[in-house]
């Protein structure tokens, strides 16, 4: 198993090597107040990584609200089972 770890992660190194001498080029990047010249498959890897990055963001965001709210639901669920159990636990009155 530990091999073919090591094998993927070597596929995967290779990849992203032959990605950046096919995109070598250098690119400018124009700021407000600055310009940059970076390598394209650079640029490309930071855009990713900014999306990952943003996108990882959002869903803690939305894990963190639904955990919120499943601890709210699980309070509620204990509390229903306890007046439950308590008017279970009630004499039934006779009404003759």
């Amino acid at each position: 198993m530990r091999l073919l770890t090591y094998i993927f992660l070597l596929l995967i190194a290779l990849l992203g090597i032959s990605f950046a001498c096919l995109n070598a080029d250098r690119v400018t990047i124009n700021y407000y107040f600055d310009t940059k010249h970076i390598p394209l498959s650079l640029l490309l890897v930071m855009t990713l990584a900014l999306g990952v990055g943003l996108g990882l963001l959002f869903n803690l965001l939305t894990y963190l609200r639904l955990k919120g709210d499943n601890i709210r639901l699980q309070r509620k669920i204990k509390m229903s089972e306890k007046v439950l159990t308590e008017l279970s636990n009630l004499p039934i009155k006779d009404s003759h």
